[in-house]
């Protein structure tokens, strides 16, 4: 069962996660936004291969350390087919805007929808859009990795290019809304929360 690890990094604070699974020695990185070297010592010291780097989307706050991972660990870079020219294009990344272009890095993997099994656990991809038309939510066990969807009483930007607000509404009312259960949300800014605490008070949405 993996053990997961959140990471505050970059100029805009964005959550990293580290997903470990000990036992199995397998790694996957959610969203690498800045300097990953305490992450990279972490995936190191339990002796651990890096399968998967997860992009809940392409916006620069939440790559800026997937060049130097990928060349130190490399592990397979997963994104939306929607958000994958982000990764190749510093105007929609949003990196050229800010006067710090990023270096290029290919997706490997392009992820739409489905599962991925990894050691004993299985992470089921959601496409969410509307913070950006690839954004993703990942869900593992009873948390789900929101990315700049749902944060704790809030919602992502959709005044950036590719935004839309009614259809961020809609993915989190029918994606996430809809699941059967309770969850904890990790989300890529912020602190934690809990769906049933964002249906029942989040002014977005109620």
């Amino acid at each position: 069962m993996a053990v997961v690890h959140k990471m505050v990094v970059g100029i805009y604070g964005t959550n990293s996660y580290l997903l470990l699974w000990k036992k199995a020695k397998k790694a996957v990185i959610i969203d690498p936004g800045g300097k990953m070297d305490d992450t990279i010592k972490k995936i190191q010291d339990a002796d651990a291969k890096l399968e998967y780097i997860i992009l809940t989307h392409g916006h620069f706050d939440h790559i800026m350390g997937l060049k130097d991972l990928k060349d130190k660990l490399g592990g397979r870079v997963l994104i939306h087919r929607d958000d994958k020219d982000m990764l190749t294009d510093n105007g929609k990344n949003l990196s050229n805007a800010l006067g710090m272009p990023l270096p290029k890095v290919e997706a490997d993997d392009i992820i739409d929808e489905g599962t991925l099994k990894i050691a004993d656990d299985r992470l089921r991809i959601i496409h969410t859009p509307g913070h950006t038309p690839g954004s993703i939510c990942i869900v593992l066990r009873d948390i789900i990795f929101s990315g700049d969807t749902l944060f704790r009483m809030s919602i992502g930007r959709t005044d950036l290019p590719g935004g839309n607000y009614p259809r961020l509404i809609k993915s989190i009312r029918e994606k996430l809304f809809v699941l059967d259960g309770d969850f904890d949300v990790y989300p890529g800014h912020g602190e934690c929360t809990s769906l049933s605490v964002e249906k029942a008070r989040n002014p977005f949405l109620t």
